[in-house]
């Protein structure tokens, strides 16, 4: 059983920054990716951000390329997500994702319901 609980959302202005944490409780290293997805409010959920489980290749949304970094801390079995010059459309609920997320043609994509995700951190970014 995998447990994980996001954090470091808030509301900034566009061009601003923030940091997501995801904390993992659990053994991940059966996993193939963690990563982060998103739900902006209207929209279907977008995979964002991916990683090999225990370090390795990244990937990204193109909507979020060159401007977010996703890194693991083994050690601490924490997940991060740098977020840098946000923009408007980057408002939406981010949620961490153990198993539930790969990667297809090298862009981050959901390929299950039947993973583990947290409840979500909100981000906002105004104009």
């Amino acid at each position: 059983q995998v447990q994980l609980v996001e954090s470091g959302g808030g509301s900034v202005q566009a061009g601003g920054s923030l940091r997501l944490s995801c904390a993992a409780s659990g053994d991940t290293s059966s996993s193939n990716y963690m990563g982060w997805f998103r739900r902006a409010p209207g929209k279907a959920r977008e995979g964002v951000a991916a990683i090999k489980t225990g370090g390795g290749s990244a990937y990204y949304a193109d909507s979020v390329k060159g401007r977010f970094t996703i890194s693991q801390d083994n050690a601490k079995n924490t997940l991060y997500l740098q977020m840098n010059s946000l923009k408007p459309e980057d408002t939406a609920m981010y949620y961490c994702a153990v198993d539930s997320i790969g990667v297809l043609a090298g862009k981050p994509v959901i390929v299950t319901d039947t993973g583990y995700s947290g409840q979500g951190t909100q981000v906002t970014v105004s104009s």
